[in-house]
């Protein structure tokens, strides 16, 4: 379950909202009857709607992408959507632009290759760049060597690397937004916990451990 609280259908006073859940679960109340036709829990939703106002910019943010006014490939902007998914840990942002790429055609070698494109054969030169790009945004926090961008410019300009940047950089937010608050697939474990050490073991073993000994002639 999320962190914070969601709100259930007969909370909703706002049109936005309401329109939303009416399109996404039908007459169900998604907080007592989660799910949504893609196969999440749609809890994104009903965590969102605790601010409508935010909840509005948050869908508003979507239309952007799609825009007819956008000049980028919407399969290299989504390789950056994923990407951004997967570097920060987000199954959820990964899961649902990989199932983006595979409804724009993306081949599975391609989508199955997102987390380790570094090595990966399967992507040409633009799209091996865009992800290069990707890393510099949500891996290193917008550190962009100059060359980075010279592969970039070599076919796009500077309104189409603009888009993907904001785009990009849109999607790192909510994939650290959605595990933060334990949303949809990001509701699980942090994977990093201590192991525990062999019964009997105390630190102090540990530190006073002697060392191997060597044979001098």
């Amino acid at each position: 379950m999320p962190i914070l609280r969601q709100v259930p259908r007969a909370d909703v006073t706002d049109e936005t909202v309401l329109a939303y859940y009416n399109r996404l679960f039908g007459d169900r109340d998604p907080v007592a009857e989660p799910g949504t036709a893609t196969g999440t829990p749609g809890d994104w939703w009903t965590v969102y709607a605790l601010a409508p106002d935010i909840f509005k910019h948050a869908v508003d943010g979507f239309a952007v992408y799609r825009h007819p006014a956008r000049r980028i490939s919407p399969v290299l902007r989504e390789l950056g959507q994923t990407r951004a998914g997967w570097v920060k840990g987000s199954q959820f942002v990964f899961s649902q632009h990989c199932k983006s790429l595979r409804g724009l055609g993306v081949s599975e070698e391609k989508i199955a290759a997102v987390p380790y494109w570094t090595v990966a054969d399967c992507y040409d030169e633009q799209e091996r760049a865009v992800l290069a790009y990707a890393d510099c945004l949500a891996q290193a926090g917008g550190r962009v060597p100059d060359a980075v961008f010279a592969k970039l410019k070599t076919f796009w300009d500077d309104e189409q690397i603009f888009e993907f940047t904001y785009i990009t950089c849109l999607y790192d937010m909510h994939a650290v937004i959605t595990r933060a608050l334990r949303m949809e697939f990001d509701d699980r474990a942090d994977p990093i916990v201590e192991v525990a050490a062999p019964e009997g073991f105390s630190a102090a073993d540990f530190l006073s451990a002697p060392r191997p000994t060597t044979n001098r002639q």
